[in-house]
């Protein structure tokens, strides 16, 4: 499927009717793939919940989420959206049912595309040749309803071992694309006017790691 804009003067669908939000971890290879599409909507409903979208069906690093035209593995994913001719379906589905579908993404996104900001590169912090940043993305119908992932997270303020309990179920829900010893720490919204803020969520772990 193209991941290229579609054409101007859209019947269905607005990319502004959707937000880009992530799960990102720490991995040995951050690119994965599965052909198991039913367990990406399994995880696609553990961190989104009931809000129609896209689940895309890779793990990735960074670095390969915006592609050399500066295309985002979401906009890719919403290229494929509008390029079926029952997108306005599709839609209606996501809208009114909360419906989740998965895409593939094109293979574009297999490459690596250094952002001006290198902070994650191994010649600024060599720690992250070791403990490897990944990111799996959501495409999601916005809605005022609180996602799944900061509903667990609300409803468990104050109570670690039910935010445990959690981050259990994600961590082993991840693990038919992404196995040990890959691990998950924590949920965004992916800003392409502030892309460093993803970068960022790293750099605030790295001590850690060390």
């Amino acid at each position: 499927m193209p991941d290229s804009p579609p054409a101007s003067a859209p019947i269905g669908p607005s990319l502004t009717d959707f937000a880009s939000f992530y799960l990102y971890g720490l991995t040995n290879q951050p690119y994965q793939q599965s052909a198991d599409l039913g367990k990406f909507g399994e995880l696609y409903q553990q961190v989104i919940g009931a809000h129609g979208g896209l689940g895309i069906a890779s793990s990735f690093h960074p670095y390969q989420l915006v592609n050399q035209a500066g295309i985002t593995v979401w906009y890719a994913a919403y290229a494929q959206l509008y390029s079926q001719p029952n997108r306005l379906e599709l839609f209606a589905e996501m809208t009114v049912e909360k419906a989740s579908f998965v895409v593939e993404p094109p293979a574009s996104f297999a490459e690596f595309h250094v952002w001006p900001d290198t902070r994650l590169t191994t010649d600024e912090n060599p720690i992250f040749g070791r403990f490897v940043p990944f990111v799996i993305p959501f495409l999601v119908r916005k809605d005022p309803e609180l996602l799944r992932w900061d509903a667990e997270f609300v409803a468990a303020e104050g109570n670690q071992a039910r935010i445990n309990a959690y981050l259990e179920t994600v961590n082993a829900a991840i693990k038919f694309v992404q196995p040990a010893p890959a691990f998950v720490l924590g949920f965004g919204e992916f800003d392409e006017q502030q892309p460093e803020l993803l970068i960022e969520k790293f750099l605030s772990c790295r001590n850690m790691l060390l």
